[in-house]
């Protein structure tokens, strides 16, 4: 697949983000996501951040982060987060387009980013996923694919077999794990709250990678 068309994805369901931004009320905004200790309107901020947080702001927080990039991606989300959920929303649409391919990870990671924090919001707030097949198979292939760096660790698929249930897809060898696309994805990503839709004689194991 092309780059064009997975920036064309990635513009498209970020396009779709800022509809559900608009969409919730404060109670939902401030829920607890999927991710760590994060709410609802702080993964958006996240999202947000990902694609238009000025280089400059960015680089100050990484320094006073002790260089800690996962404590400086935090910080920024929860700053963003304070903006209205309105002006979120329109922060993605304007960016919608943005061409920046993350080094490493690339288009797929960056497509992969907002399918997976899509449903840390999706699941707790009881919302259908609404995810796109094609889209969903090529963040299934870039998880299990070895340059998932800061999504997957590199031993987590390593000797099991993963079979969608939805999807025309499956990957490696080993004890099976089953479940849907979304299933599959959230369970690679480390999301606990998908296991228990996983079946198979390999998902004891990925439960305690995942642990």
């Amino acid at each position: 697949m092309s780059d064009m068309d997975l920036m064309g994805m990635i513009a498209d369901e970020r396009r779709r983000l800022a509809d559900l931004v608009e969409s919730l009320t404060p109670a939902q905004l401030a829920t607890r996501s999927l991710c760590d200790a994060w709410t609802v309107k702080e993964v958006v901020g996240h999202l947000v951040a990902a694609v238009a947080a000025a280089n400059g702001p960015a680089l100050l927080l990484l320094v006073r982060s002790g260089f800690n990039i996962h404590r400086a991606n935090a910080r920024l989300a929860a700053r963003m987060a304070h903006r209205p959920a309105g002006e979120l929303a329109g922060m993605l649409r304007a960016h919608a387009e943005n061409p920046f391919r993350p080094p490493i990870v690339g288009h797929a990671g960056q497509l992969t980013d907002l399918q997976v924090h899509g449903q840390d919001i999706r699941r707790p707030l009881g919302l259908p996923h609404d995810l796109r097949g094609d889209r969903l198979r090529v963040s299934l292939d870039f998880l299990v694919g070895g340059r998932a760096v800061g999504f997957v660790p590199r031993r987590r698929p390593a000797g099991l077999r993963f079979e969608a249930t939805d999807l025309d897809w499956a990957s490696g060898t080993g004890p099976l794990v089953r479940g849907t696309g979304e299933a599959l994805m959230l369970g690679l990503t480390g999301r606990h709250a998908a296991l228990g839709d996983l079946s198979g004689d390999g998902v004891a194991e990925l439960r305690t990678r995942v642990s």
